[in-house]
């Protein structure tokens, strides 16, 4: 099979769309990915964290619908948005390094021993970094194929899982991430691309809040 064909897997499409021998784009990989945290917990680095994580869910967001009703017709506007809650499971290592930092991220947000609250969102909010990465390592510098920053982070609800004498698996701690607003950055932290992106209000050419809905 000659090389030149592999440039026609893909889907064809119209001669004024795009060249007949454009190959296939190469997709994001689930498993290339890093989790970073910031002020999260006390303890100093949080980097055994990014290290244990096993999964992470991606921002989901999501709008309220309006509801307009005209004449014979009904027109549907977007409302307010919600940031659905994210999601990160970690391995729970044997110097307890991990349900160390987590406990003490929860007893900011509450002291459970003397069942006093935090005085402010300040005093324990954190920020969630999300990064897709190209696979690159040790020599070989990774490339940030994108990223997310998830401002005004708190942990919503943390299970540390169930034990069991009949599994092979390692032990893990499941966190619920609420946070309140977020960014979607482009390769190597290019702020203008997607979610958070420099987007004008626009009618036709015209940036304006104004106009028909």
């Amino acid at each position: 099979m000659a090389v030149s064909s592999l440039q026609r897997m893909t889907v064809p499409l119209a001669s004024d769309q795009s060249s007949s021998t454009q190959g296939l784009l190469m997709p994001k990989l689930r498993y290339r990915f890093r989790v970073m945290f910031d002020n999260f917990g006390v303890s100093t680095p949080t980097t055994e964290l990014t290290k244990q994580v096993i999964s992470f869910a991606r921002p989901n967001l999501t709008f309220e619908e309006i509801a307009v009703p005209i004449y014979n017709s009904t027109l549907k506007l977007a409302g307010r948005h919600t940031w659905a809650d994210t999601t990160c499971e970690v391995r729970d290592d044997a110097s307890n390094s991990v349900s160390k930092l987590v406990g003490e991220q929860l007893q900011k947000q509450m002291d459970f021993l003397e069942m006093s609250s935090a005085a402010s969102g300040i005093d324990y909010k954190f920020v969630t970094r999300f990064e897709i990465l190209d696979g690159g390592n040790g020599a070989s510098t990774p490339v940030v194929l994108e990223s997310w920053e998830l401002y005004g982070c708190y942990l919503k609800g943390a299970d540390y899982g169930a034990m069991n004498y009949g599994t092979n698996e390692a032990v893990t701690v499941s966190m619920t991430i609420a946070f309140d607003n977020a960014a979607q950055l482009g390769p190597n932290g290019l702020s203008d691309s997607g979610v958070g992106g420099v987007i004008g209000r626009t009618i036709g050419d015209v940036v304006t809040g104004a106009g028909a809905a």
